[in-house]
């Protein structure tokens, strides 16, 4: 298993070094380390890079990947503990409508200029990220209320009800408010363009906080997996777990949407695989999901600014045209087995 970890580890530094060095302008990999070095430690930087070669790796393409990897790394672990904790292969933040709430904060932002007055520059990612945490936590309260063991069915139909809601009404918004349309469409398909360092800066301890504080609660994971009796018998309150890894799952999308968009489907793909890969114990489904959830998306980021250059794709588009048949072959796969 070590061995295994190892190498995901390696496999994903290189994905981060290539999401920097491919693009309309090749530089190779010592090229982008000596950038490094002489940006972050002043080192003496080669007189075979250009200041244009390496602005591009450093104001660029660098905080672009590695906000592409944080991003990713945060969907994954949120999407690997939805399904964990309500034991189902398809939930995910982006089904239980956290997607769908952040789409409607950014929307009212976009569309009609809301501002916040102590965090004018913070605006949209805030809206973002608190409509789409307040979206989780009005679906868990609303599906407590209705049953009170909160059955993991309720919690996934309540968010699904949400979720066209909110749809709903930023359809609605959008019609009403044709003017800034184009650009909360950009917003809603996800992009890491035009994002620099501070961004990073924001998103990457969020992210490192909240999934140690989700690693504190492996165990319980582990348990949770054979069922809610089961867990019960073994001392694990059920309802307050429910509650605190639903909502740090949540504050994890909703931090990575709020920021870049929404993306969706890779935290239902990166999940997958690592359980496939390392087994269903979380001490590493967690970690890997991290690792191979944000060399993921590095890869549909890497696709989408290539495959067309010198335009773009959406990210979102990318991802989505990757998850949905792999979505489709998780849900049919277990139709077959039930059968």
């Amino acid at each position: 298993m070590r061995a295994k970890v190892i190498t995901a580890v390696c496999a994903s530094l290189i994905v981060v070094v290539l999401g920097v060095a491919l693009g309309s302008v090749s530089i190779p990999p010592g090229d982008i380390f000596r950038v490094f070095l002489h940006r972050a430690f002043g080192a003496a930087l080669p007189e075979h890079i250009t200041a244009a070669s390496a602005a591009i790796v450093w104001n660029l393409r660098l905080p672009r990947a590695l906000l592409a990897f944080v991003a990713g790394s945060a969907l994954s672990v949120s999407g690997a503990v939805m399904q964990s904790v309500l034991r189902n292969p398809l939930a995910s933040s982006y089904t239980l409508g956290v997607s769908s709430g952040a789409s409607l904060g950014a929307g009212i932002v976009i569309l009609y200029g809301v501002t916040i007055p102590f965090a004018k520059m913070l605006t949209l990612p805030l809206m973002g990220f608190l409509f789409g945490l307040g979206t989780i936590l009005l679906a868990i309260a609303f599906a407590s209320r209705i049953d009170g063991r909160m059955e993991n069915n309720t919690i996934i139909l309540t968010g699904m009800v949400f979720a066209l809601f909110f749809n709903a009404v930023t359809t609605l918004l959008s019609s009403i408010s044709r003017e800034h349309i184009e650009r909360l469409i950009f917003w809603q398909m996800g992009s890491f363009s035009m994002k620099d360092w501070s961004t990073v800066f924001i998103l990457a301890p969020v992210t490192l906080v909240i999934t140690l504080f989700i690693s504190r609660y492996n165990r319980e994971l582990d348990i949770m997996t054979f069922g809610e009796e089961q867990a019960k018998s073994m001392g694990v309150n059920m309802k307050r777990v429910k509650w605190t890894l639903l909502i740090s799952s949540a504050a994890l999308t909703g931090s990575a949407i709020a920021f870049v968009g929404v993306i969706g489907f890779v935290d239902l793909v990166a999940p997958h695989i690592v359980r496939r890969l390392f087994g269903s114990s979380h001490r590493y489904v967690v970690a890997m999901s991290a690792a191979l959830g944000g060399a993921f998306m590095v890869i549909c980021d890497l696709i989408a600014r290539t495959v067309i250059s010198p335009s773009e794709l959406p990210v979102g588009a990318v991802t989505a045209l990757i998850g949905a048949p792999f979505f489709a072959y998780i849900y049919f796969s277990r139709r077959s087995k039930n059968t």
